[in-house]
């Protein structure tokens, strides 16, 4: 460790498009699909310091973060930590994994630990349900992760593909709003009823022999069909928790009416409230927006963003030089 080391960390954000099997009736637990994002993500910078220094958005999460993993590692937190932008807390983009893996990797750099991405997950109990976070952290790009087994310390993926360039994604926020999280997340999970078994061998086949050989093959319509229906059942289930197939009526709305206008994948990002659909171009996406923000000018906690998905591999996550 050098005192003039500078380490940084570009985490990306990531949509959770669905669960596999929500109770085990297969065996395994959950197993998720999702896709890194380029647009939303974590930047941070770490560097020495003589008393430990955070600053940034998002400031108090990463603080929690700092002081857990260096009592699990055992090293000094007297760091200063830069954060230049964040991932919006609670609207299901996976900021509580993207920032636990960021400062993770940024003090596994400074401190010369050897740690994998998996160690450093674990150590922060990331992966307790969803590998998604993990996996685009890892690999960028659409990911799926086998679940929770009997010995499973964090989901394995199993699959990893590149994302056709061209494809944009449409999200809508509500300003108001977060998704179920923390107590009131665990709670939900062990509330909910028992996932049918026949569903989740039906999305299982829907997922191995239509979605991802769509992905691959670039064709955006079977994909969305696949995740589509993934979502609309999904969401059913999740509805007694959360009222509603979405946990904003609001971004409901939009939702059904992008559906209109043929966009694909809709459906809710994680317990949301953000919602997510997918067109085939950058040209295709901004006007619809325009269109929806005419069309929904009256619901001003509405918001409409494009992005992109984020193919970069996990190498290129972690970038450090000396000053």
């Amino acid at each position: 460790m050098s005192l003039s080391t500078k380490i940084s960390v570009n985490a990306p954000a990531r949509l959770h498009m669905g669960f596999i099997d929500l109770s085990g009736s297969l065996g395994r637990h959950f197993g998720s699909i999702g896709i890194a994002l380029n647009e939303i993500n974590t930047r941070l910078t770490l560097t020495h310091a003589d008393q430990r220094c955070i600053a940034g958005p998002s400031a108090q999460r990463a603080g929690r973060c700092l002081t857990q993993l260096c009592d699990a590692l055992n090293v000094s937190d007297q760091v200063n930590i830069t954060i230049e932008a964040a991932i919006p807390e609670h609207v299901g983009l996976g900021s509580g994994t993207q920032m636990a893996l960021a400062i993770g990797t940024a003090l596994n750099a400074y401190y010369g630990l050897g740690l994998t991405v998996r160690d450093i997950a674990s150590v922060m109990d990331r992966g307790l349900r969803s590998g998604i976070g993990i996996g685009v952290f890892e690999h960028g790009g659409l990911v799926v992760d086998g679940g929770r087994g009997e010995n499973t310390i964090t989901p394995p993926v199993l699959v990893h593909l590149d994302v056709t360039a061209d494809w944009r994604f449409i999200l809508v926020f509500d300003r108001r709003g977060q998704g179920l999280h923390g107590a009131q997340e665990i709670a939900a999970f062990e509330a909910l009823p028992a996932f049918p078994q026949q569903e989740a061998e039906h999305f299982c086949y829907l997922l191995l022999m239509q979605g991802l050989p769509a992905v691959a093959e670039h064709d955006l319509f079977k994909f969305g069909e696949v995740i589509s229906h993934l979502q609309s059942a999904v969401g059913k289930h999740f509805s007694p928790a959360q009222g509603g197939i979405y946990a904003s009526k609001e971004v409901a709305k939009a939702m059904d009416w992008l559906a209109q206008q043929g966009a694909a994948a809709i459906g809710q990002t994680s317990w949301g409230p953000t919602g997510f659909c997918a067109v085939e171009t950058a040209e295709l996406a901004q006007t619809i927006v325009q269109q929806a923000r005419i069309e929904f000018a009256d619901l001003i906690n509405l918001d409409f963003m494009v992005v992109s998905a984020n193919n970069q591999k996990g190498s290129s996550r972690l970038v450090t030089s000396s000053s």
